[in-house]
Protein backbone atom coordinates (compact mmCIF):
# COMPACT_ATOMS: atom_id res chain seq x y z
CA UNK A 1 0.00 0.00 0.00
CA UNK A 2 1.43 3.64 -0.99
CA UNK A 3 1.95 5.95 1.48
CA UNK A 4 -0.89 8.73 2.19
CA UNK A 5 0.88 11.55 0.71
CA UNK A 6 1.33 9.18 -2.57
CA UNK A 7 -2.17 8.19 -2.80
CA UNK A 8 -3.02 11.77 -2.38
CA UNK A 9 -1.14 12.74 -5.67
CA UNK A 10 -2.36 9.89 -7.56
CA UNK A 11 -6.03 10.64 -6.62
CA UNK A 12 -5.17 14.42 -7.49
CA UNK A 13 -3.49 13.61 -11.16
CA UNK A 14 -6.75 11.74 -11.64
CA UNK A 15 -9.13 14.30 -10.67
CA UNK A 16 -7.27 16.94 -13.00
CA UNK A 17 -8.08 15.07 -16.48
CA UNK A 18 -11.80 14.36 -15.23
CA UNK A 19 -12.30 17.91 -14.37
CA UNK A 20 -11.64 19.04 -17.54
CA UNK A 21 -13.81 16.37 -18.81
CA UNK A 22 -16.31 17.54 -16.74
CA UNK A 23 -15.84 20.98 -18.17
CA UNK A 24 -16.41 20.19 -21.46
CA UNK A 25 -19.60 18.07 -20.97
CA UNK A 26 -21.22 21.40 -19.42
CA UNK A 27 -20.11 22.82 -21.81
CA UNK A 28 -21.46 20.81 -24.33
CA UNK A 29 -24.98 20.95 -22.36
CA UNK A 30 -25.30 24.64 -21.74
CA UNK A 31 -24.31 25.34 -25.76
CA UNK A 32 -26.67 23.09 -26.67
CA UNK A 33 -29.21 24.75 -24.30
CA UNK A 34 -27.80 28.63 -24.86
CA UNK A 35 -26.29 28.07 -28.17
CA UNK A 36 -22.08 29.08 -28.49
CA UNK A 37 -22.38 32.64 -28.32
CA UNK A 38 -25.03 32.94 -24.95
CA UNK A 39 -23.05 30.35 -23.03
CA UNK A 40 -19.89 32.38 -20.86
CA UNK A 41 -17.44 31.19 -18.56
CA UNK A 42 -19.16 31.91 -15.57
CA UNK A 43 -22.34 30.24 -16.76
CA UNK A 44 -20.27 27.02 -16.20
CA UNK A 45 -18.79 27.67 -13.37
CA UNK A 46 -22.41 28.27 -12.00
CA UNK A 47 -22.98 25.05 -12.97
CA UNK A 48 -20.41 23.17 -11.65
CA UNK A 49 -20.44 24.68 -8.43
CA UNK A 50 -16.86 26.00 -9.12
CA UNK A 51 -14.94 29.81 -9.34
CA UNK A 52 -14.29 31.14 -12.33
CA UNK A 53 -10.53 30.93 -11.31
CA UNK A 54 -10.98 26.71 -11.54
CA UNK A 55 -11.82 27.20 -14.81
CA UNK A 56 -9.09 29.23 -15.62
CA UNK A 57 -6.51 26.52 -14.44
CA UNK A 58 -8.01 24.30 -17.48
CA UNK A 59 -9.44 27.13 -19.64
CA UNK A 60 -8.07 30.60 -20.13
CA UNK A 61 -10.65 31.56 -22.80
CA UNK A 62 -14.28 30.29 -23.86
CA UNK A 63 -12.41 30.02 -27.36
CA UNK A 64 -10.19 27.65 -25.71
CA UNK A 65 -12.61 25.70 -24.45
CA UNK A 66 -14.76 25.75 -27.74
CA UNK A 67 -11.52 24.10 -29.51
CA UNK A 68 -11.64 21.35 -27.25
CA UNK A 69 -15.16 20.54 -27.69
CA UNK A 70 -14.98 21.00 -31.67
CA UNK A 71 -11.53 19.06 -31.86
CA UNK A 72 -12.20 15.87 -31.62
CA UNK A 73 -15.38 16.15 -33.58
CA UNK A 74 -13.36 17.44 -36.64
CA UNK A 75 -10.78 15.07 -36.14
CA UNK A 76 -13.38 12.46 -36.50
CA UNK A 77 -14.54 13.75 -39.37
CA UNK A 78 -11.12 14.49 -41.28
CA UNK A 79 -10.61 10.60 -41.27
CA UNK A 80 -14.22 10.21 -42.25
CA UNK A 81 -13.21 12.64 -45.09
CA UNK A 82 -10.12 11.10 -45.99
CA UNK A 83 -11.84 7.59 -46.27
CA UNK A 84 -14.48 8.63 -48.57
CA UNK A 85 -12.05 10.33 -51.19
CA UNK A 86 -10.45 6.97 -51.40
CA UNK A 87 -13.42 5.17 -52.14
CA UNK A 88 -13.96 5.09 -56.56
CA UNK A 89 -17.17 6.63 -57.60
CA UNK A 90 -18.70 9.93 -56.94
CA UNK A 91 -21.50 8.01 -55.79
CA UNK A 92 -19.61 6.05 -53.02
CA UNK A 93 -17.54 8.47 -51.54
CA UNK A 94 -20.85 11.25 -50.94
CA UNK A 95 -22.73 8.04 -49.29
CA UNK A 96 -19.71 7.53 -47.08
CA UNK A 97 -19.30 10.87 -46.18
CA UNK A 98 -22.86 11.23 -44.90
CA UNK A 99 -23.16 8.29 -43.70
CA UNK A 100 -20.12 9.51 -41.68
CA UNK A 101 -21.11 12.77 -40.88
CA UNK A 102 -25.16 11.97 -39.41
CA UNK A 103 -23.03 9.59 -36.98
CA UNK A 104 -20.84 11.92 -36.38
CA UNK A 105 -23.92 14.16 -35.89
CA UNK A 106 -26.05 11.73 -34.08
CA UNK A 107 -22.84 11.01 -31.27
CA UNK A 108 -22.43 14.76 -30.85
CA UNK A 109 -25.68 16.21 -30.53
CA UNK A 110 -23.68 19.68 -29.82
CA UNK A 111 -23.07 19.46 -33.66
CA UNK A 112 -26.84 20.62 -34.45
CA UNK A 113 -25.90 23.88 -32.47
CA UNK A 114 -22.53 24.23 -33.15
CA UNK A 115 -23.23 23.75 -37.11
CA UNK A 116 -24.82 27.20 -37.10
CA UNK A 117 -23.15 29.44 -34.92
CA UNK A 118 -21.40 32.01 -36.52
CA UNK A 119 -18.67 32.72 -33.88
CA UNK A 120 -17.75 28.79 -34.49
CA UNK A 121 -17.79 29.11 -38.07
CA UNK A 122 -15.37 31.84 -37.93
CA UNK A 123 -13.10 30.00 -35.36
CA UNK A 124 -12.66 26.65 -37.94
CA UNK A 125 -12.65 29.18 -40.94
CA UNK A 126 -9.59 31.11 -39.36
CA UNK A 127 -7.68 27.53 -39.71
CA UNK A 128 -6.81 26.81 -42.86
CA UNK A 129 -6.66 23.01 -42.29
CA UNK A 130 -10.58 23.01 -40.98
CA UNK A 131 -11.32 25.55 -43.75
CA UNK A 132 -9.74 23.28 -46.07
CA UNK A 133 -11.58 20.33 -44.54
CA UNK A 134 -15.23 22.08 -44.84
CA UNK A 135 -14.18 22.70 -48.36
CA UNK A 136 -13.48 18.94 -49.10
CA UNK A 137 -16.21 17.72 -47.53
CA UNK A 138 -18.66 20.01 -49.50
CA UNK A 139 -17.04 18.76 -52.56
CA UNK A 140 -17.65 15.13 -51.85
CA UNK A 141 -21.01 16.08 -51.92
CA UNK A 142 -21.64 18.61 -54.15
CA UNK A 143 -19.92 16.38 -57.25
CA UNK A 144 -22.89 13.80 -57.27
CA UNK A 145 -24.72 17.08 -59.33
CA UNK A 146 -21.67 19.23 -60.71
CA UNK A 147 -22.47 22.75 -60.72
CA UNK A 148 -24.45 24.95 -58.65
CA UNK A 149 -27.34 22.42 -58.01
CA UNK A 150 -24.54 20.22 -56.53
CA UNK A 151 -23.31 23.06 -53.97
CA UNK A 152 -26.90 24.14 -52.95
CA UNK A 153 -27.90 20.69 -52.30
CA UNK A 154 -24.39 20.07 -50.60
CA UNK A 155 -25.31 22.53 -48.19
CA UNK A 156 -29.32 21.75 -48.09
CA UNK A 157 -27.78 18.22 -46.65
CA UNK A 158 -25.13 19.37 -43.93
CA UNK A 159 -27.39 22.04 -42.55
CA UNK A 160 -30.52 19.19 -42.35
CA UNK A 161 -28.59 16.59 -41.00
CA UNK A 162 -26.68 19.04 -38.24
CA UNK A 163 -30.31 20.81 -37.64
CA UNK A 164 -32.37 17.21 -37.14
CA UNK A 165 -29.70 15.87 -35.03
CA UNK A 166 -30.18 18.63 -32.04
CA UNK A 167 -32.76 19.12 -29.79
CA UNK A 168 -36.05 18.65 -32.05
CA UNK A 169 -34.93 15.20 -32.62
CA UNK A 170 -34.14 14.89 -28.76
CA UNK A 171 -37.05 12.11 -27.59
CA UNK A 172 -36.26 9.80 -31.20
CA UNK A 173 -34.12 6.74 -30.71
CA UNK A 174 -30.79 7.06 -32.34
CA UNK A 175 -30.54 4.40 -34.35
CA UNK A 176 -33.69 5.79 -35.85
CA UNK A 177 -32.70 8.93 -35.81
CA UNK A 178 -29.41 7.82 -37.97
CA UNK A 179 -31.73 6.03 -40.48
CA UNK A 180 -33.57 8.69 -41.06
CA UNK A 181 -31.29 11.19 -41.92
CA UNK A 182 -29.25 8.86 -43.84
CA UNK A 183 -32.15 8.12 -45.85
CA UNK A 184 -33.58 11.77 -46.07
CA UNK A 185 -29.50 12.76 -46.89
CA UNK A 186 -29.89 9.98 -49.87
CA UNK A 187 -32.93 11.74 -51.48
CA UNK A 188 -32.03 15.09 -51.58
CA UNK A 189 -28.52 14.32 -53.53
CA UNK A 190 -30.04 12.21 -55.62
CA UNK A 191 -27.83 9.03 -54.16
CA UNK A 192 -28.59 5.45 -55.05
CA UNK A 193 -30.40 3.60 -51.52
CA UNK A 194 -28.07 0.59 -51.32
CA UNK A 195 -30.16 -2.65 -51.52
CA UNK A 196 -30.47 -4.32 -48.13
CA UNK A 197 -28.57 -7.43 -47.79
CA UNK A 198 -30.16 -11.03 -47.19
Amino acid sequence: MGSPAADATTSADHARPDTRQRLIDVAVELFIRHSYAGTSLQMIADELGFTKAAIYHHFRTREQLLDAVVSPILERLKTVIAEAEQLRGVHARADHLLTGFAELAVQHRVVAVLAVDPAVDKMVRASREWDDLVDRQMALLADVDPGPAGLVKATVVFAGVAAASGPLSAKLDRDELLAHLIDTGRRALGLRVPRAKH
